[in-house]
């Protein structure tokens, strides 16, 4: 069975953060902007239900979804893009894949003690 991941996770240290976003094709100024925020994170986990709020001091985003079920995400406040999500569990690891216009897009959460890594 998967965690739970119901918290709230403040934000602790980001290691290679801008060449991850350079892999990601993000644009320079958006790499520069995004690794100086330091964004913290609250999880409502029901059963299959989810929601995640990245909070920062620029903008909250918030992905409202269940497990296993593809979904619209505008991502526009984020770099522009619209694409079919789907998030599921690997495991212990919660892994988002974004389909659309740019391949190989996507996310992992997992926990390690009581830190929530990204």
């Amino acid at each position: 069975m998967p965690p739970n991941l119901t918290g709230y996770y403040r934000f602790v240290s980001q290691e290679n953060m801008d060449n991850y976003l350079r892999a990601l094709d993000i644009n320079v100024v958006l790499r520069k902007l995004v690794c100086l925020l330091k964004p913290d994170k609250e999880i409502i986990h029901t059963g299959d239900h989810m929601v995640i709020r990245t909070i920062t001091s620029l903008r909250d985003y918030v992905m409202d979804f269940d497990v296993g079920v593809q979904f619209e995400e505008d991502l526009g406040p984020v770099d522009g893009r619209k694409c079919q999500t789907t998030v599921s569990w690997e495991g212990d690891q919660l892994v988002c894949e974004q389909l659309g216009e740019k391949r190989n897009r996507g996310w992992r959460h997992w926990l390690e003690g009581d830190q929530l890594h990204l």
